[in-house]
């Protein structure tokens, strides 16, 4: 869907912005709805989720089709998204925002942490979540839940458009994770909005130090007085930021 290749330089600016800076930044460009709905870590991580999006569309399972046997098959979409997810890149599973079974359980996970994965999202739940949130790697779902995925979903297509939360995923975009939640970068944004939203976390820095010292928002955030823009310069200077 894109030739996009996040770099390692680029990874390691966004592991030091928030999604609440890119939500703004993207906002600024009249997207509106990037942040994915109702998913929260399974267990919070000290890293920022980075990484390109691969992708897996679940349907409603139809019962007929998906009987405890289908694991068998070494095609089960499922398993294969599990065995081929780039490494660094991030697993992003359309669960059609149902969390009445489960998108994956902890043995899958750990495989797919181990074949060097830069993360999990599922707009559905996970089993066995207390193993999953004990992984190195991030992981975010909308909650536990114990029944198997082929009681409700049946894992059909890998690495093409979904939806996720009420977001659209494009395979390559970039997706962002930290304890607020999963934010997409739209892949052909994806290196300015680095440079940009550095700037950003560094001028909220300062912010934020201003109004512990006391000082009022009005003029400062945003800075609409000369005073806060040549406080804000002498700062950088003083911080290397």
């Amino acid at each position: 869907m894109t030739d996009y290749v996040l770099s390692e330089d680029t990874r390691a600016k966004y592991r030091k912005i928030s999604t609440a800076s890119l939500a703004t930044a993207l906002y600024k460009r009249g997207l509106r709805n990037q942040f994915i709905q109702n998913v929260v870590p399974v267990a919070p991580k000290p890293v920022t989720m980075v990484g390109q999006a691969f992708t897996l569309r679940y349907i409603p399972a139809r019962e007929d089709r998906n009987e405890i046997t289908v694991f068998r098959n070494a095609d089960h979409p499922q398993r294969v998204a599990i065995e081929t997810c780039p490494p660094g890149h991030v697993l992003v599973m359309d669960s059609r925002k149902d969390a009445r079974a489960a998108s994956a359980g902890s043995i899958l996970v750990t495989r797919l942490a181990m074949r060097g994965a830069a993360g999990l999202v599922s707009d559905g739940g996970f089993r066995d979540a207390e193993g999953i949130g004990k992984l190195d790697m991030p992981c975010y779902h909308q909650r536990p839940s114990a029944p198997t995925n082929l009681t409700l979903h049946e894992a059909l297509d890998i690495n093409i458009p979904i939806a996720c939360g009420d977001v659209a995923v494009f395979p390559g975009d970039v997706m962002v994770g930290d304890r607020d939640g999963v934010i997409v970068v739209p892949a052909h944004l994806a290196e300015e909005l680095a440079d940009e939203c550095l700037g950003m976390e560094s001028f909220e820095d300062f912010v934020l130090e201003q109004v512990l010292d006391g000082a009022a928002v009005i003029g400062l955030y945003p800075p609409t007085k000369e005073e806060s823009l040549q406080k804000y310069q002498a700062w950088r200077e003083k911080t290397g930021r």
